[in-house]
């Protein structure tokens, strides 16, 4: 498939951790010599063991905090292509992830810190526009959702 940025060469995938009530995101730390301390979700590449997208959600989501079984996964539908530190072009496939309450993550050598945050705090710390855009598709479906459990 191609785009803006030319064809895209990697699938990577997003994993939006959140509590319903109140509403809640795990956003995660990256060590300071690796892209500097930012905050970001769970982010990671589909690996070509991974069957599908879902899947590599997962996979990321027990790498990076621990958590093997979500209370329910969904697709924010939400696809962002982007270039990469070598110039290729990948793409990101956000899912939210819900949880019953917040709780510690296991952190992988990825992640030097965790934080619970609202929706407005998560938006505040969280370092690229297509995180925090995603985190408002999350909030607006996740009150959707909420009214049919």
């Amino acid at each position: 498939m191609s785009g803006p940025l030319g064809p895209v060469v990697r699938e990577c995938v997003e994993g939006y951790v959140y509590v319903a009530t109140p509403l809640q995101l795990l956003v995660l730390q990256r060590p300071p010599e690796r892209q500097h301390g930012i905050w970001i979700p769970v982010t990671g590449k589909v690996e070509p063991t991974d069957p599908d997208l879902e899947a590599a959600v997962l996979r990321e989501v027990r790498e990076e905090t621990g958590l093997t079984e979500p209370r329910e996964l969904w697709p924010l539908d939400w696809h962002v292509p982007f270039r990469a530190v070598n110039g290729e072009t990948w793409r990101l496939h956000a899912y939210a992830l819900r949880v019953d309450r917040p709780f510690p993550p296991t952190l992988s050598a990825e992640h030097v810190a965790f934080a619970w945050l609202s929706p407005a705090e998560a938006v505040e710390r969280l370092h690229y526009p297509d995180n925090r855009e995603a985190v408002g598709r999350l909030v607006q479906r996740a009150a959707g959702r909420a009214g049919k459990a």
